[in-house]
């Protein structure tokens, strides 16, 4: 019987990508699939915390095993921002990613120190019982925007050993080298171990 966990969001970009870094042998539930509704608060100041906000509301509200992510483009130059706070850096309610995208090329505008990197920490719940799993890959913010696929700061993101933005290098190679990856990557091994 194939194992049974629900990731804790509505983002479909999200989904789609984790699905197809897991693969066959676990069933991924969204919350739409469980009739999870509600708009779950991401107050924490970390990634972490905001991680196990989302996983703690699903265990306790449905009683299911689950695990919740967050993301943040962390910015070596900006101390580190945008950070927990990237999906609504622009300011407003968030997910605006070209007005985010503009805020940062803005922000690094004649700054020579582009390093950067993407981080993600999954939360998990199974059994009560909480993990925390982290990916990063690091990189560099490019002078402008490049490429269309992808979503988020994808397309200012160049990884670390790469001539080509996640936006450009197309989905199969981008979740085989992404910080949701290798986050995921260390949930899979420990759900499978």
């Amino acid at each position: 019987m194939k194992r049974k966990l629900v990731f804790a969001t509505n983002n479909a970009h999200k989904l789609e990508e984790l699905r197809a870094i897991l693969g066959e042998g676990i069933e991924m539930l969204s919350l739409k699939d469980i009739g999870c509704e509600a708009d779950i608060p991401e107050t924490a100041a970390t990634l972490e915390g905001n991680a196990a906000l989302k996983a703690e509301y699903i265990y306790r509200h449905y009683g299911l095993d689950c695990f919740a992510d967050d993301t943040g483009l962390e910015v070596e130059a900006l101390g580190g921002a945008p950070g927990v706070y990237s999906a609504r850096y622009a300011g407003g309610d968030g997910h605006d990613s070209e007005a985010n995208m503009r805020r940062l090329l803005r922000e690094l505008e004649g700054v020579e120190n582009r390093k950067a990197q993407f981080r993600t920490v999954i939360c998990l719940i199974e059994g009560g019982e909480e993990r925390l799993f982290e990916g990063i890959v690091r990189g560099s913010i490019t002078e402008r925007k490049q490429g269309t696929s992808g979503f988020g700061y994808d397309p200012v993101f160049r990884p670390e050993g790469y001539d080509e933005t996640f936006a450009e290098m197309g989905s199969v190679e981008k979740n085989r080298i992404s910080h949701r990856a290798r986050a995921v990557q260390r949930l899979v091994e420990y759900l499978t171990r």
